[in-house]
C-alpha cells in the first residue's frame, strides 16, 4: 500500500500549528540544558588544571615522581585524565565504574584508548599478572585503539615481555616524566602536521613538523608510544 505523506502532512499541520509555540520552548531548554552541562565540564576541568599546576610547577622528577605517589587513587586518575587531555586527546575519567578495571578512556581521531593508572607509596613493581588481568579484560574492545597501563613505579622484565607484542603500552614513572614535560613544556599540539621523509631514531616511525611552545620542533608520529623529538 502507497503511503500518501502529503495527506498525512495536511492532517497534521493543524496540531502543529497549535503546538508549535511549545516545540519551541522544549528545543530551548534543552539547548539551554546543554549548554550549561558544557559549561559545567570546561569549569570542572579548569578546576582540576589549576589544582594539578600547583604541584608540577617547579618541582624536580624525583619531587614529581614522590608527589604523584601521595596522591589518592581518585586524584590520581583524574591528574592523568587531565594530562592527556593537554596532550590532545579527549578523556573521561570513569572513577571505577567502567568493566575491566578501566580508569580513564581517551580518545582521538576515532580511536578509542583504555587506560588503568596504578600509584604506589613504595617501590612495588607491578607484574606480568597484573597486566595480563587488564589486557584480558578489554582486548575485546581495542578495536583499533590499544591500551595504557600507567603506574607512579616500574614493570617487571616479565611485564614488559607480555607487553612486548600486544596492543598495550606500560608507561612508567619515568616514561610518565616525560609525558608531563611534554605537555607543560612543549605545550603541542599532538596531531601530526607535517611529514618528513626522515625516520624516528627510536622506533622507526615517521618524524612529522610540528608547533610548540618555543617554536617548531619535529616530533615522532607515534607519539605519545614515542617520546623522541628532535630540534629543527
Amino acid at each position: 500500500m502507497k503511503i500518501d505523506y502529503w495527506q498525512i502532512l495536511k492532517a497534521t499541520w493543524p496540531i502543529v500549528k497549535e503546538l508549535w509555540p511549545l516545540l519551541v520552548i522544549l528545543l530551548a531548554i534543552l539547548i539551554i540544558r546543554l549548554f550549561f552541562y558544557w559549561l559545567d565540564l570546561e569549569i570542572n576541568n579548569w578546576r582540576i588544571r589549576q589544582k594539578f599546576a600547583k604541584g608540577e610547577k617547579w618541582r624536580s622528577d624525583q619531587d614529581l615522581i614522590r608527589w604523584l605517589r601521595g596522591m589518592k587513587p581518585s586524584e590520581f586518575e583524574e591528574y592523568i585524565a587531565d594530562l592527556f587531555r593537554r596532550l590532545g586527546y579527549k578523556t573521561e575519567a570513569t572513577g571505577g565504574s567502567h568493566d575491566g578495571g578501566v580508569d580513564v578512556i581517551a580518545e582521538r581521531d576515532g580511536k578509542k584508548h583504555y587506560i588503568q593508572c596504578k600509584k604506589y607509596f613504595s617501590e612495588h613493581q607491578v607484574g606480568s599478572p597484573e597486566v595480563r588481568e587488564f589486557y584480558g579484560a578489554i582486548a575485546d574492545h581495542l578495536v583499533n585503539g590499544e591500551a595504557w597501563y600507567i603506574t607512579t613505579n616500574k614493570f617487571t622484565p616479565e611485564a614488559e615481555n607480555f607487553a612486548k607484542d600486544k596492543p598495550i603500552i606500560l608507561i612508567n614513572s619515568f616514561d610518565l616524566i616525560k609525558y608531563i614535560h611534554q605537555a607543560e613544556n612543549k605545550g603541542f599540539d599532538s596531531k601530526p602536521q607535517n611529514e618528513t621523509s626522515l625516520k624516528c631514531p627510536e622506533c622507526g616511525g615517521v618524524l612529522v613538523e610540528r608547533d610548540g611552545k618555543f617554536g617548531k620542533f619535529l616530533g615522532c608520529s607515534n607519539y605519545p608510544k614515542c617520546a623522541y623529538t628532535q630540534k629543527i
